[in-house]
């Protein structure tokens, strides 16, 4: 991507074996001025914002993409579903409402 993003992740390449010992998936970079931009954008908090690109750069850490459809649809809704747990609404739900 040519531009600026508002989240990447690298993973570490090592294996994501649990044990007792704390795993490292990787690195997330994430663009504070892109964030702010969105979110106002977007009409989202800025914090909730923050909270789905960090749930987002970490499921892309675990393998999840959303390079087709099927992908897209299963990475959404975990991220909902993550997010929600953590008292965040549903980003996917405030993008639709937007569009209206």
């Amino acid at each position: 991507m040519d531009k600026p993003t508002n989240v990447l992740s690298f993973p570490s390449g090592g294996p994501m074996t649990l044990n007792s010992e704390p795993v490292s998936l990787g690195d997330i970079v994430i663009c504070a001025p892109v964030i702010r931009r969105e979110a106002a954008e977007q009409g989202k908090v800025a914090r909730a914002h923050w909270a789905h690109m960090v749930v987002h750069g970490v499921l892309h850490l675990l393998g999840y993409d959303h390079e087709s459809e099927r992908d897209a649809v299963v990475m959404e809704k975990l991220e909902a579903k993550l997010l929600a747990s953590q008292g965040f609404p549903d980003p996917y739900q405030l993008k639709e409402s937007a569009r209206r």
